[in-house]
């Protein structure tokens, strides 16, 4: 593996930190790792590898002599980071939705479409948690049968809002428990604990939320398919890790559950646990660290012709977005 600079812009966030772990967990070493996060973070001292690494400020001069550029500190600051490390030769992966559906940013899942990372023009992004799980199983049924329509409710973990929502839970749950008055919830809207949001990003006027439109948009543009129908509904609900999701599929021709669970077994990325006479399917505790895509409750739906149904989990940390974005930059450091 050839030498390399390496830059994670947001690193004691909740996905920075994944990303370091995934790095090391890959035996991923860069010749040199720089550490950045905003100036309440800087001067803290990060483990890497048998290093002490010291976060630094990030600013307009962080990233001179950089190959990689990791960011996952927020669109703002990757609109206003991210150009400069590109314009500095580097090869910016981007895992907020700054850049996501601008034409000239290839959106990449590595076992869907690796082709487009190398049409880049100094920025990738990364897509969203909750589409990339879905189209690692959509990809390799579209190729076999062909997808007419996609139907998709999730049910995502408070972790994809980042540690102080992983923090309001436990603390929610504590309180609850020992018969103590709740704090006034600061991360969402209203209680997590032992509750359900069907409301994930603020509502746009078609009365979906972004989260939503962010699936169907970014499953279009990753699976070259403008046209196909999608609709979602993404849910918060009171589950540290992990996101699942319930996707109803209409395909171009008749197919069997065995149809569909051979195609994915062989499929990268994605493990089938299907076996209902013995309770087996995935969980948001069999998912957690691990970055595949997890696929059970496969049958057919009788209501429609070639119907689908399917249940995915997946870590919404590691493959939703550390590992994704590290899986990018690999697609570099093997050509």
């Amino acid at each position: 593996m050839r030498e390399f600079t390496l830059a994670i812009a947001g690193a004691t966030g909740a996905v920075g930190e994944k990303m370091a772990q995934v790095l090391q967990e890959k035996k991923i070493r860069p010749t040199k790792i720089k550490m950045l996060a905003s100036s309440r973070s800087a001067g803290r001292i990060k483990r890497f590898y048998d290093q002490d690494v010291i976060v630094e400020l990030l600013d307009e001069n962080s990233f001179k002599g950089v190959d990689f550029a990791l960011f996952s500190a927020g669109g703002d600051v990757s609109r206003q980071f991210s150009p400069i490390a590109a314009r500095g030769g580097a090869v910016v992966i981007d895992n907020s939705s700054a850049f996501r559906m601008d034409d000239d940013v290839p959106l990449v899942v590595p076992e869907v479409n690796p082709e487009d990372a190398f049409k880049h023009k100094g920025i990738i992004a990364n897509p969203n948690c909750s589409t990339i799980q879905m189209v690692v199983v959509l990809k390799p049924i579209h190729d076999a049968f062909g997808i007419k329509r996609v139907v998709v409710s999730t049910y995502q973990s408070v972790s994809g809002t980042g540690w102080e929502a992983v923090l309001e839970l436990r603390s929610q749950v504590e309180k609850i428990m020992k018969n103590e008055p709740l704090d006034p919830p600061k991360v969402y809207s209203r209680q997590i604990a032992f509750n359900v949001l069907p409301q994930i990003d603020s509502f746009l006027e078609n009365g979906y939320t972004r989260e939503e439109m962010k699936m169907v948009n970014e499953t279009r543009k990753i699976m070259h398919v403008p046209d196909m129908r999608i609709t979602a509904t993404t849910v918060r609900v009171p589950v540290y890790f992990s996101h699942s999701e319930s996707v109803n599929l209409e395909l171009e021709r008749h197919v069997t559950q065995k149809d569909i669970a051979e195609v994915l077994e062989s499929a990268p990325g994605v493990k089938v646990m299907d076996d209902f006479v013995n309770n087996r399917y995935p969980t948001n505790l069999d998912a957690t660290e691990t970055d595949l895509s997890y696929v059970g409750r496969i049958r057919q739906d009788f209501s429609i012709e070639n119907g689908i149904n399917l249940w995915i989990v997946s870590d919404n940390l590691r493959k939703g977005a550390a590992t994704n974005a590290v899986q990018i930059m690999e697609l570099f450091l093997k050509d």
